[in-house]
């Protein structure tokens, strides 16, 4: 859709009959959102130190990294989360962790807060990103995923990464637009536009 002002939306959850479907095409599919092999490589040792020490697959590990950071260890969340894996500062204190940004630290505890999540949940794997994201006493008092959307999608993101999602190979979908400085923003997290 391309509103008053010129700017083209995508989106996945269309609003208004104004949008119209584009078959085929995704950024992830492109491959121009990837994020490149050496990157990902990067942390590849201190990955598999960390999951072989937790007892925790490799590759669930990579998709958390990718969903929490895009393998940045120098991110800070609007939260306050920081490192590759997000450790907010008191997680990151009670884990023994003492420079969230670096990275075999941050990826130690991170890995180690994932364990103690799979194993207070009995292995149910969607309850334990669910609390990793929204923290476990929500997961508790809602006796689930909360209904979070950030919750319910950062879940999503992380099965279809690792491959057990119901999206599994699907493509992922990227939001562009431009924020209030002018800076173009890719996420996917729905912008949220003012109302006219």
């Amino acid at each position: 859709m391309v509103d008053a002002d010129g700017v083209v939306h995508l989106t996945n959850a269309p609003t208004n009959a104004r949008y119209r479907p584009q078959p085929g095409w995704s950024g992830t599919a492109s491959r121009w959102l990837a994020i490149p092999e050496g990157l990902r490589g990067r942390y590849a040792q201190e990955i598999t130190n960390a999951a072989d020490r937790y007892g925790v697959d490799p590759g669930l590990v990579q998709s958390v990294i990718r969903v929490e950071s895009a393998f940045n260890p120098w991110a800070v969340s609007r939260k306050g989360a920081q490192g590759l894996m997000q450790l907010m500062p008191r997680t990151a204190s009670s884990l023994g962790v003492r420079d969230a940004f670096n990275p075999a630290q941050n990826i130690d505890g991170g890995v180690r807060h994932l364990r103690s999540l799979i194993d207070r949940y009995g292995g149910n794997l969607p309850l334990a990103l669910a609390a990793y994201n929204a923290g476990a006493q929500a997961v508790d008092w809602y006796r689930g995923i909360p209904p979070y959307p950030e919750t319910q999608q950062y879940v999503q993101r992380i099965l279809s990464l690792y491959g057990m999602g119901a999206g599994a190979g699907t493509p992922q979908v990227i939001y562009r637009y431009e924020d209030s400085q002018g800076a173009i923003v890719y996420t996917n997290v729905p912008p949220v536009y003012p109302s006219r």
